[in-house]
């Protein structure tokens, strides 16, 4: 995309390997925009793990975030710049990244190769221990790498690394946030942020609500909600909204769905994306999706559960 940033970017900090060499992951203890600073090294670790890994001193620099991301290092560098905010999602290139990421078996000693699992539970239950394995994914939980300041998450197993979420924003336990997607003001997200999704300031995800990713099915349009949405519980979206808009509860709106307007017309939704002051719901006599006009407001957040974040 002719849209990246093209700046430049660095981070030091340890990279979990395995005895070949494989790096399983990077945790960046500093990181930044531009070019590698000359004062910074990467850290002096060199140190076996109980999981039978090995921790390792690593430092990473990036020419371009234009340029799509060469190894994993490299992933870990872009994931943590954003969520750190020092970029928004779709602003650097995060191409082939699948293909870069090994698969960990998540655990309280760190990632692990998910064939070592059986070996490592077998050596630490020896010494009455346990391992606790969290998760068998490529990507992480955002917390363990990254703590943003002003947000709140009622579960953090359910915000991957590479997540963007602003200042005054609350994730509640049921809600979702997926990597270069999140929030850019404060929010509430009680539904699903999918992968590319970024949602305005002042917008609620309701309890329930799914916003359609770019993951799946082929989809290339990046789903983007505006200032001060509403999307009610268990509705779900396929198309962008613009500012001031409503989709009633219950109601999925996919792009190729039809949708009556005030006039008597039949649209499909793809032709409404991106439109200012909507609501759209589903008749609950006629099973039609309708939109009409809106004005006014739907009540707004809830000041008092953002500002002390």
């Amino acid at each position: 995309m002719s849209d990246f940033v093209k700046d430049a970017a660095w981070g030091t900090g340890v990279a979990t390997v395995t005895s070949d060499g494989t790096v399983l992951d990077v945790w960046f203890s500093e990181l930044g925009l531009g070019d590698f600073p000359p004062d910074r090294e990467k850290p002096e670790v060199d140190a076996a793990n109980p999981s039978g890994t090995f921790t390792r001193g690593a430092a990473v620099a990036i020419t371009s975030l234009a340029e799509p991301p060469v190894d994993t290092a490299d992933v870990y560098l872009r994931l943590q710049l954003l969520s750190h905010r020092l970029v928004v999602p779709h602003s650097i290139n995060l191409e082939g990244i699948f293909g870069l990421l090994p698969n960990n078996a998540w655990t309280n000693l760190g990632p692990i190769p998910p064939t070592l699992v059986p070996e490592v539970r077998l050596n630490l239950r020896a010494q009455g221990q346990q391992l606790h394995v969290k998760s068998v994914d490529k990507f992480p939980q955002m917390t363990d790498y990254v703590t943003p300041s002003g947000v709140r998450i009622g579960d953090a197993s359910r915000v991957r690394l590479g997540a963007h979420l602003a200042e005054g924003t609350t994730v509640m336990h049921e809600g979702f946030v997926n990597f270069n997607a999140g929030t850019l003001g404060t929010s509430m997200v009680e539904g699903r942020i999918s992968a590319g999704v970024v949602v305005g300031d002042g917008s609620d995800i309701g309890g329930g609500a799914s916003i359609m990713g770019t993951l799946s099915g082929g989809g290339k349009e990046v789903i983007a909600i505006g200032e001060r949405c509403l999307l009610g519980a268990n509705s779900g979206l396929g198309i962008s909204l613009g500012d001031d808009c409503v989709v009633a509860a219950g109601c999925y709106v996919t792009a190729g769905a039809k949708v009556s307007l005030p006039d008597g017309g039949v649209v499909k939704a793809a032709a409404l994306s991106g439109k200012n002051n909507l609501m759209l719901w589903t008749n609950s006599q006629t099973g039609a999706i309708e939109a009409r006009p809106r004005k006014g407001t739907w009540g707004e957040l809830n000041d008092q559960l953002h500002a002390h974040n």
